[in-house]
Formats: C-alpha cells, sequence, structure tokens
C-alpha cells in the first residue's frame, strides 16, 4: 500500500485522537497538528477519496479498517521506536521528534529487529 508521509501523520494524528477523545473532528486535528483548517480539509478529503476515513453528518472522523491498519502500523513504529532511542539514552522529547522522521521510512525488518530488542531489553 504507498501512502504519502503527511497521510500516515494524519492518520496516526485521528487514531491518537479517537484514543484520547472518543470521537474526532477537524478542529480536533488542527489544534493537535498545527495545521491549517484549509490543510487538514483538504488533507481528510484525499483521506476520504483514499477510503482511509469516513465523516459523518455531524463532521466526526472515523478510521476505515484500511485507514486503522495504516494508523495503527505507524503508530506502533512510532511507539516502539521511542521507546528503543530512550533505552539507549536519548532524551524522550528528540526521542520523539526522531522516532516521527524515522517511522515513515524504516524497513518492515529493521523495524522487528527494534521491536524485539526492545521487548527483549526493557
Amino acid at each position: 500500500m504507498n501512502i504519502y508521509e503527511s497521510s500516515e501523520d494524519y492518520l496516526e494524528t485521528i487514531l491518537v485522537l479517537s484514543k484520547k477523545l472518543g470521537q474526532v473532528r477537524s478542529i480536533d486535528i488542527v489544534n493537535e497538528s498545527g495545521y491549517s483548517k484549509p490543510s487538514v480539509s483538504i488533507a481528510m478529503k484525499k483521506l476520504r477519496e483514499n477510503e482511509c476515513i469516513t465523516v459523518d453528518s455531524d463532521g466526526f472522523i472515523k478510521l476505515t479498517s484500511k485507514g486503522m491498519e495504516i494508523a495503527s502500523n505507524i503508530y506502533d513504529k512510532h511507539t516502539y521506536i521511542t521507546k528503543f532511542l530512550v533505552l539507549l539514552g536519548v532524551n524522550e522529547q528528540i526521542a520523539k521528534e526522531d522516532a516521527c522522521k524515522i517511522e515513515h521510512d524504516i524497513s518492515e525488518e529493521s523495524f522487528k529487529c527494534i521491536k524485539n530488542y526492545y521487548n527483549n531489553n526493557k
């Protein structure tokens, strides 16, 4: 599945916000991400067209199974890479920022090894 890095970030944000807030609207994404309302609106349109999200008549955004798969994968990578970097002694804030960059480009093989290493050495 080929999806842009920014779309992955939006899907991850929707997942995180849905866990935190229960229901997510575009304004919640604006507030969380710092992106402009028009940018978020365009992104949500693209995610709907790619069948990654649905938006109901009240404006609530929900991940489809496709969107959930992508979001969960990125969130899992972000979480484990952050924990791994902190385990190595990296400051937590820097680890989160670096994980956000790494999560999009890391191979599945490398990620699997990081996840296994972390789980065996925490």
